[in-house]
C-alpha cells in the first residue's frame, strides 16, 4: 500500500490538474485585459485635459511692443497701458504682427476707435513690407462690416455683416472682439454677439501670425488692450 500510495502521490505531483491550470490562465488573462482597459480609459480621459491645460496668454504686456514687429512707417506705441495705432505722415498701410504663428486659437481683445478710420485684426497672415497675405476681421466705422472677414489681395469679402448686426458696434467706446479659428472654421463675436460662422478650405490650409492693421488714407487712431490668445 505504501508503494502504491507513493506512486499515486508522485503522479499527482508531476501531472497537475488541467482544470486548475486553465482557471489560473483565465484569471491572468482577465487581469491583463482589465489593466489594458484601465490604461486605455486613462488615456482617453487625459487627452482632452492635456489640450485644456494650454492656458490663455497675453499678447500685449501693457508696457512695450515685446513679441510684436512693426511693418511700415505708421505709428505704433504704448500709452497708459494701451496699445495705440495711428496714421503717420505717409498715410500708408501699416501692420503690427506677432513674432509667433498661431494656427488654431481663440483670441479676445478690446478696441476703441478715436477717429473715423479703418483698421482690423488679421489671422494666419504673413507680411512682406506692407503687403499682407491672410484674412482680416474688419474693425471699421459704423455700417462698414466690423466683425466680417476679408481676404486681402485675393477674393475680397468672404463674409459681410448683416444690416441687423451693424448696431452692435459702439463707436468711440470700448468694444470686445473675439475671434476663434480651428482648422477651416472661423467664428467672430462683437460685444458677445455672434457675427460670422463659416468654413473655408483655403483658410484651413494656411498658417501665420496675428496682426493689427492701419488702413491707408490717414486719419486713423485706434486703441487696443486686453489682447489675450489661447492656442487650441
Amino acid at each position: 500500500m505504501e508503494n502504491v500510495v507513493g506512486r499515486i502521490f508522485i503522479r499527482k505531483k508531476f501531472h497537475p490538474n488541467p482544470i486548475a491550470i486553465m482557471l489560473k490562465v483565465k484569471h491572468l488573462l482577465a487581469l491583463c485585459a482589465a489593466t489594458l482597459f484601465l490604461n486605455s480609459a486613462f488615456l482617453v480621459i487625459e487627452s482632452p485635459n492635456s489640450v485644456q491645460k494650454v492656458k490663455p496668454v497675453k499678447l500685449f504686456n501693457g508696457k512695450d511692443l515685446s513679441g510684436w514687429k512693426i511693418n511700415g512707417t505708421e505709428k505704433w506705441y504704448v500709452d497708459k497701458g494701451e496699445l495705440i495705432c495711428e496714421s503717420g505722415p505717409d498715410k500708408q498701410y501699416g501692420y503690427l504682427t506677432t513674432d509667433k504663428f498661431y494656427k488654431n486659437f481663440d483670441l479676445s481683445l478690446k478696441f476703441k476707435q478715436e477717429a473715423n478710420g479703418n483698421s482690423g485684426v488679421f489671422f494666419r497672415s504673413t507680411v512682406d513690407g506692407t503687403k499682407v497675405s491672410g484674412w482680416q476681421v474688419e474693425v471699421a466705422p459704423p455700417n462698414h462690416d466690423t466683425g466680417g472677414v476679408y481676404e486681402s489681395y485675393g477674393r475680397g469679402w468672404l463674409v459681410q455683416i448683416e444690416d441687423a448686426k451693424e448696431g452692435f458696434l459702439k463707436m468711440g467706446e470700448w468694444n470686445t472682439l473675439r475671434i476663434r479659428v480651428i482648422d477651416d472654421k472661423v467664428q467672430t463675436w462683437l460685444n458677445g454677439n455672434p457675427m460670422v460662422d463659416f468654413s473655408d478650405a483655403k483658410i484651413g490650409a494656411a498658417d501665420g501670425s496675428i496682426a493689427l492693421q492701419i488702413h491707408d488714407g490717414g486719419g486713423i487712431k485706434v486703441r487696443w488692450k486686453d489682447i489675450v490668445v489661447q492656442q487650441l
